[in-house]
């Protein structure tokens, strides 16, 4: 898995194209069947450089598979691509990333600082080849960092017969089932979210004149912050995020409203459905 998306990684970067997003949710199978070929998807972040340009050409990407250097806001180029492989490498064999916390500054601090390693027991079975070909993947300085090019003529990808562990590890497994549910399960709810703007869950206990969800006002633009998901068994999960919402009041007047929401989702017939909500307090709306 890790070659083909390699090979595809080093195809768009002799094209002279960067993804900039590359994370599991990105990448489809071409079919059902075993062994299929493995394709890039979602180029919408994609930029074209010319060589081995860099430059700063905005933050774009995924919190936990940016690189350092986008964090720093420094010139980048093709080496943020192969830094996301580093992180899916990681995952693939383990079923857990290397960068992980829920407060998104802390997670940054983590990945600009390169802070992970190879706990026991799940890496004790991974080869030193593979956790080498990690470690110059997730290098911190980009221009120190393996190529899509080295990266396929590394031991344990162009030798895999002699230096890949072919042990899987049952627990391995389970990790990969979960991190893939809650990837799937928050997708899934997050675009039922949107889909149906189903964003009321009671009183707000504010006055109709600057209540940001009465009738009487007019909705500009929301936006969902931080949303973690935490599952409950396999046919209920938790979503708790913030939301910001800017709006005119009945008099014309741009106002904000922030609020923290948790929702409670429960899977009936094949559809998620909120049985259970929660709004911190009464959003306060700031006139600008």
């Amino acid at each position: 898995c890790i070659q083909q998306i390699l090979e595809a990684v080093l195809h768009c970067h002799q094209m002279g194209v960067v993804h900039r997003d590359l994370k599991p949710e990105n990448l489809l199978l071409a079919s059902k069947s075993k062994g299929a070929a493995v394709k890039l998807a979602d180029f919408g972040l994609a930029i074209e450089v010319e060589g081995d340009q860099q430059a700063w050409f905005g933050f774009a990407g995924t919190p936990g598979y940016l690189s350092p250097e986008v964090l720093r806001k420094d010139p980048y180029g093709k080496a943020v691509d192969l830094w996301a492989c580093g992180v899916i490498l990681y995952i693939l064999l383990v079923g857990y990333p290397p960068f992980w916390d829920e407060d998104q500054h802390r997670l940054y601090q983590q990945i600009k600082a390169g802070a992970y390693d190879f706990p026991s027991p799940e890496w004790d079975t991974v080869t030193p080849e593979a956790k080498d070909l990690i470690n110059k993947m997730l290098t911190i300085n980009p221009a120190k960092r393996i190529t899509a090019a080295e990266a396929l003529k590394h031991p344990w990808i162009s030798h895999r017969s002699t230096v890949a562990s072919c042990m899987h590890r049952q627990e391995t497994v389970e990790c990969l089932k979960k991190f893939n549910a809650r990837r799937k399960l928050k997708g899934a709810i997050l675009t039922t979210m949107l889909a149906t703007r189903n964003f009321s869950g009671g009183k707000s206990g504010v006055s109709k004149k600057t209540d940001v969800w009465s009738k009487n006002s007019k909705p500009v633009h929301t936006t969902i912050l931080n949303p973690h998901i935490h599952l409950i068994g396999e046919e209920a999960a938790c979503i708790a995020y913030i939301r910001i919402t800017q709006y005119l009041d009945t008099n014309g007047m741009p106002c904000t409203a922030q609020s923290e929401e948790t929702r409670i989702w429960h899977r009936k017939d094949g559809k998620w459905q909120i049985v259970h909500f929660h709004r911190s307090g009464s959003p306060s709306a700031i006139t600008k």
